[in-house]
């Protein structure tokens, strides 16, 4: 019996394409070539490799065009990813193919992306080693890149599912008291002590530090608006790993700038992999290119989970498990 054809759209962990040249007629892209952004290319080459499924990853845009012009043999798209805000579901659907993500194994390493920038944000890291590279450290000074310490602190996490509560459980080794601003109010076993703002301005005035966990799409496009970025404490610090479009750039650099807000971490960015231009120049944000679930235990197993929704659907025509559409 042939095995089932997979496209994948970019360049995953050596165990992970091993395991799907095994047990697929896989067509891979070793060099992560970037056809990847362009729907309409991922779906050319479906098409083309009569395809049954297409393994793409966080940003593919498989927009209602892409989806359209995918081959009648595609059955599954899975994305190696959480966020499928770069999926058009409903196109997805309106064909019948399915669509599938990797969730619950990049909670900690999201977490640790988060409390490692909120510690460069707050210590000003990026600036020492920036200063250290460039030779321009001259010794120890009393007040040379003075920051701020985490103890005893208020973290403000926007959104407190699995990844905010990981965070919480890390800044509370640190000293720090957490709140949390979610749809509703979370069970006290959850909670484990956090305090739940019921209105966004409330929550905003109590915190000296904000970690935004939001999904994508139209509820929260530019959620931390010039509005917002007011409404907190002068010398706040912003975070930022969940998505890039939730924050308005232009109203945060003018914060930034301003000192209202003493720093910010961003690991996400709209429109990525473009950044913001008015971030570069300035030396209090520190800047990740999106590393996130960057560890290589959390890659294994993401692909793991993508491969495991492929098996399900293509060779033991069972439901996958972690299905979104």
């Amino acid at each position: 019996m042939s095995k089932p054809v997979l496209l994948v759209t970019r360049k995953l962990p050596v165990e992970i394409e091993a395991r799907a040249v095994r047990d697929y007629d896989a067509r891979l892209n070793p060099r992560d070539e970037p056809w990847f952004r362009d729907g309409l290319e991922i779906a050319r080459r479906a098409t083309e490799a009569k395809a049954a499924g297409v393994l793409i990853a966080a940003g593919d845009p498989m927009n209602a065009a892409a989806f359209a012009a995918l081959p009648d043999s595609v059955k599954i798209v899975t994305t190696f990813s959480v966020g499928y805000d770069h999926v058009d579901v409903e196109a997805a659907r309106a064909k019948n193919i399915i669509v599938t993500n990797t969730p619950e194994v990049l909670s900690f390493a999201t977490a640790e992306c988060a409390f490692t920038l909120l510690l460069m944000a707050a210590r000003r890291a990026g600036e020492g080693e920036r200063m250290v590279r460039a030779n321009k450290w001259e010794g120890w000074a009393p007040t040379q890149l003075m920051g701020v310490t985490l103890e005893g602190k208020k973290l403000g996490i926007l959104g407190f599912g699995r990844i905010g509560q990981k965070l919480a459980a890390m800044a509370r080794g640190f000293g720090m008291q957490i709140h949390y601003r979610d749809l509703r109010k979370l069970p006290p076993e959850v909670e484990q002590g956090a305090i739940f703002h019921e209105t966004d301005e409330k929550f905003l005035a109590s915190i000296d530090m904000l970690s935004m966990h939001v999904p994508g799409g139209d509820g929260t496009r530019k959620w931390l608006d010039a509005t917002r970025l007011a409404q907190m404490k002068p010398g706040s610090i912003v975070i930022n790993t969940g998505r890039g479009g939730s924050v308005d750039d232009q109203a945060l650099v003018a914060a930034l700038t301003s000192g209202h807000i003493r720093a910010a971490g961003l690991d996400v960015y709209d429109g990525e992999p473009k950044v913001f231009p008015g971030y570069l120049g300035l030396e209090n944000v520190a800047l990740l290119p999106h590393l996130g679930s960057a560890t290589i235990e959390t890659r294994d197993a993401m692909g793991e989970r993508a491969l495991q929704n492929l098996d399900c659907v293509l060779r033991f025509d069972l439901p996958p498990p972690h299905r979104v559409a």
